[in-house]
């Protein structure tokens, strides 16, 4: 018996390490957004692989353009995925679904976020993050208003877009808050995203500022999801090379912050032990063709299997 007691054992221990393994799980869009959700998903945060053939999941139906671009989606108090998306470049408006399972969704429906003004320019990179301390859903995007922040020195590409972060709050997407100031620095930004980690808020974020060009992922701590943060930021955490887009995820002892280097059409990601000291690890990372902005989250290994299902 005790010659077949070693494999068994073996075998347990192989079948309780594949249970406890963690799944994870990045949304994002290809070229312009037209052909909507696209997935994938990794076990160990830096190879990950295109779910649904590379197919899409959701098609957008809202907004002038139909667009579909950097799709954020969180797990939300009420065990529903939620997702908000910019639904086009000029809009004054996001998108928003939620799905029990990332393959039935809701009706699509527009959030009029910036309704309200009528010189707003856009409504970009709309993030959603659960305050749990509020029980409430917060929703901040990027938006330029001309002539209400303070000046920055534009470029001649780039002439009029002056970003500042507002944000909504909601309890059930139904009803929200008024709009609000939520991150209003001296510096042009966008792509703000939310990582809470030992009851802090790590806001990591794009500065915009375009002449000179800095284009480049900074991090700013508070003590409350809705802030107030800093608007002293740290130094750059990306390198010699213009970012956009961060998502972050602790994965073990690391936290990965994931982020689109869109001039050059890849994919690149630092790691830091303690959100102060940064590696770039964008040489170990491998992502799906095509990837551009979005977002991570960790999910159960149920989620996955139901995705590769309908791969197959």
């Amino acid at each position: 018996m005790k010659h077949l007691l070693i494999p068994i054992l073996a075998l347990i221990i192989s079948l309780n390490a594949v249970a406890q393994q963690k799944h994870y799980l990045f949304s994002y869009f290809i070229n312009n957004g037209q052909d909507g959700l696209h997935l994938a998903y990794s076990t160990d945060g830096l190879k990950w692989e295109a779910l649904n053939n590379g197919g899409s999941y959701l098609t957008p139906e809202i907004g002038p353009n139909k667009l579909m671009r950097d799709p954020c989606i969180i797990m939300g108090a009420d065990k529903r995925f939620h997702m908000v998306w910019t639904s086009g470049w000029t809009d004054r408006v996001i998108g928003y679904a939620s799905s029990k399972d990332l393959i039935n969704w809701s009706a699509q429906q527009e959030i009029p976020v910036m309704a309200h003004e009528p010189e707003a320019m856009n409504s970009w990179a709309p993030e959603v993050f659960y305050d749990k301390a509020n029980k409430q859903y917060l929703i901040f995007w990027a938006t330029t208003i001309p002539n209400r922040h303070s000046p920055i020195q534009m470029s001649e590409r780039e002439n009029k877009y002056n970003h500042r972060m507002y944000y909504v709050s909601t309890r059930d997407f139904k009803t929200f808050s008024d709009t609000q100031m939520f991150y209003n620095p001296d510096f042009s930004v966008i792509d703000c995203t939310i990582l809470e980690k030992n009851r802090k808020f790590y806001m990591f974020l794009k500065n915009e500022n375009p002449n000179p060009a800095e284009k480049n992922i900074r991090l700013a701590v508070a003590d409350q999801a809705a802030g107030p943060y800093p608007l002293n930021v740290s130094e750059p955490i990306t390198g010699n090379y213009w970012a956009e887009g961060p998502t972050a995820l602790q994965v073990g002892e690391y936290v990965y912050v994931y982020f689109d280097k869109y001039r050059n059409h890849q994919y690149g990601a630092v790691r830091s032990k303690d959100m102060v000291n940064w590696e770039d690890v964008s040489h170990l990372l491998s992502m799906p063709k095509g990837i551009r902005h979005g977002t991570v989250l960790e999910v159960k290994p149920s989620v996955i299997k139901k995705l590769t299902r309908k791969t197959r």
